[in-house]
């Protein structure tokens, strides 16, 4: 059995120290992974569950990993149609190359409706986007130049070197059907 800890990167009193410091107690714990949390915009509804400061969580990866060698470093769940699926491709995949421990992209949907308007993403389609975004992010893991056509994005023979350098897992996040079958995707 493997354990990990989620990082608090939110909330008064969360300085890079500290986030730094959680980290090393997590691996000299004995924790395999740590884990860390994504909000891009903290709308009053985020902010009442994960108050401001809020430190992104790709950023705060790349951080830890120059700092706290020996700890794999994971995002609880990225929102994915957040970002543009090459850019949630090459952040995952640069950490991993980074990060010799490697790498988690845990993946979800989301709940903020208030903080999808802010994004304009519509939130009403975030399920859908999540599942071409996933299919997109695969592949650009796998092929260099990847091309890809979908509803929500489409491009054509575009580089994302480097590939991950540890085969990068995707951890699903939620209970609902839809994501049980994105954690177990249709090969």
């Amino acid at each position: 059995m493997r354990y990990g800890v989620n990082l608090l990167n939110f909330g008064s009193g969360t300085t890079p120290d500290s986030l730094v410091r959680q980290a090393t107690d997590a691996r000299e714990l004995g924790f395999e992974f740590a884990m860390i949390s994504d909000h891009i915009a903290v709308t009053p509804d985020v902010h009442e569950v994960y108050p401001a400061p809020f430190y992104d969580q790709f950023v705060l990866a790349a951080h830890l990993a120059g700092r706290v060698p020996g700890l794999r470093l994971g995002t609880t769940i990225t929102v994915i149609p957040y970002r543009h699926p090459l850019q949630t491709a090459r952040l995952a995949a640069n950490i991993d190359r980074l990060n010799a421990a490697g790498f988690i992209l845990g993946a979800g949907v989301g709940w903020s409706a208030a903080e999808y308007e802010v994004l304009g993403v519509p939130f009403r389609e975030r399920g859908a986007i999540t599942d071409e975004y996933l299919t997109a992010i695969r592949a650009a893991w796998r092929e260099d130049p990847t091309s890809f056509r979908g509803t929500y994005v489409s491009y054509e023979d575009v580089r994302t070197a480097p590939a991950p350098a540890t085969g990068l897992p995707v951890w699903v996040g939620g209970n609902s059907p839809a994501a049980q079958r994105r954690a177990a995707p249709a090969r």
